[in-house]
């Protein structure tokens, strides 16, 4: 299993911006290996973090050249004041099961 977590600061947004997000949501809920995301806010920084993970390296890449992705980061700079994005293997995942929301991992 992959994620990517995008973390960025905010500026402000406009109706494109949300018609762009949404579109890529969308995108990424449809391409084969999609597993599911996560968003959380730090409330002291302000940094956003959008979590999506990832059956596989080339799901990922998938949504990666999408034509909505490219376009949004292409305009990036108009909504954010700065972003960083890591792509990582998950080697590992436990805890109690009572997170039933959460993607899976079967280690191989």
């Amino acid at each position: 299993m992959y994620s990517s977590t995008f973390i960025f600061s905010k500026k402000q947004y406009d109706s494109e911006f949300y018609r762009l997000d949404q579109a890529i949501a969308e995108a990424a809920k449809e391409i084969p290996g999609y597993l599911g995301e996560e968003a959380w806010e730090n409330t002291s920084t302000g940094l956003v973090s959008n979590v999506y993970y990832w059956q596989t390296l080339e799901a990922l890449q998938e949504l990666i050249k999408h034509p909505k992705h490219q376009e949004a980061k292409a305009k990036q700079a108009n909504w954010l004041d700065g972003y960083q994005v890591i792509i990582s293997e998950v080697i590992k995942s436990y805890g109690d099961s009572k997170l039933t929301m959460l993607p899976a991992f079967n280690a191989q």
